[in-house]
């Protein structure tokens, strides 16, 4: 069974960073692209950056390129996502998916982003 469990989210101010991370399970990793969305209050899921199975591709939504960075470690079977210079906008529950560009599932239970002054 897949498993996705994500953590890392919290409360910050505009301009302040948060590192996400997604525990995975259930499958091979190494061998599996995968990507970040996010949904905002309101919101439908969007699409936020995504990263080949080996780690040395990646792809940014283009409002957070330059500001977020993914990575994986495929020994430890984890995904991080690297949030930086955060805007309000940015607010959001952020779910790890199984594979390229999709919103899943699978997809793991989420890790909410808040920020605000």
């Amino acid at each position: 069974e897949v498993q996705l469990v994500e953590s890392g989210g919290g409360l910050v101010q505009p301009g302040g960073s948060l590192r996400l991370s997604c525990a995975a399970s259930g499958f091979i990793f190494s061998a599996s692209d995968m990507s970040w969305v996010r949904q905002a209050p309101g919101q439908g899921l969007e699409w936020v950056s995504s990263i080949n199975s080996g780690g040395k591709r990646t792809w940014y939504h283009d409002s957070v390129k330059g500001r977020f960075t993914v990575s994986r470690d495929n020994a430890e079977n984890i995904l991080y996502l690297q949030l930086n210079s955060l805007k309000t906008e940015d607010t959001a529950m952020y779910y790890c998916v199984k594979g390229f560009m999709t919103f899943g599932p699978p997809r793991g239970q989420g890790t909410q982003v808040t920020v605000s002054s």
